[in-house]
């Protein structure tokens, strides 16, 4: 989970943004996504839960249940409104109704930005009043090298696309910022892909490198638009088998 903080006029929200709620669980990343979902909505003055255009499925039931069981006060998002016509929002909206007494169900368009204002007042008028828990200016808990490590991801998944399996991991190995003294122009940044199967590895090399080239000089322009600096990147493709299944490396990643 990722916590977010985020300051207004006359508030602050710390957001907890969580991994989704699996059925069943296939590996142990599965089961600690989980615990840390539901650790967070134990935590949590209010739950936020985003879901999309459709009447609900068996894992938003799911996640129903655990708020329900929680007693846990609860708005629910209905996200992509833009994708269907305004006439076929309302059934959705009673059939959720029906289900849990929601605080308030707000129809959004994250895509479109549509009703994001509503939605956030309706978010400060459910959450308790208190002092502030961080200063104006924190952001989140999470380090510079996790953000550079998703970035990298997010590259690696929309070049790829479907040829990529969702069993990939990234490591930051080296984190190195430009240093004057030393005369060093730029961070220098060290990142390994992991997969799973030594099928795997030739899908995100490419013919003759083709596909590492692209995902690096993209994430490296990502990289420093975000960070505000000039980077070299440098990626490495190892092969893990069933790293899902190993805890002490699920750790190194700084995945729980």
């Amino acid at each position: 989970r990722i916590l977010g903080v985020l300051n207004g006029e006359n508030y602050q929200i710390a957001i907890w943004d969580t991994p989704g709620l699996l059925k069943k669980p296939k590996h142990l990343l599965h089961t600690h996504m989980i615990e840390n979902a539901l650790s967070s909505i134990e935590e949590a003055d209010l739950v936020l839960m985003v879901t999309e255009p459709t009447p609900p499925q068996d894992e938003d039931k799911a996640i129903i249940n655990r708020i329900k069981e929680r007693e846990k006060k609860a708005v629910l998002a209905i996200n992509k409104i833009d994708l269907i016509r305004t006439p076929e929002v309302l059934p959705i909206i009673e059939e959720y109704s029906a289900l849990y007494d929601f605080s308030d169900i707000v129809p959004i368009s994250a895509l479109k930005g549509v009703n994001i204002d509503r939605l956030l007042d309706v978010l400060v008028k459910n959450l308790p009043e208190g002092d502030p828990l961080f200063p104006e200016d924190y952001i989140t808990d999470r380090p510079e090298r996790f953000f550079v490590r998703e970035i990298i991801r997010g590259v690696l998944f929309e070049t790829l696309g479907q040829e990529v399996p969702y069993s990939t991991a990234v490591k930051i190995d080296e984190f190195i910022e430009k240093s004057e003294t030393q005369d060093r122009k730029k961070d220098y940044i060290r990142a390994t892909i992991f997969v799973e199967k030594e099928s795997q590895k030739p899908i995100i090399l490419g013919k003759n490198g083709r596909n590492i080239k692209k995902i690096g000089t993209i994430a490296r322009e990502r990289i420093e638009a975000f960070l505000g600096r000039p980077v070299f990147l440098e990626l490495w493709v190892k092969v893990k088998p069933k790293w899902r299944k190993d805890p002490v490396f699920i750790r190194s990643l700084g995945e729980f």
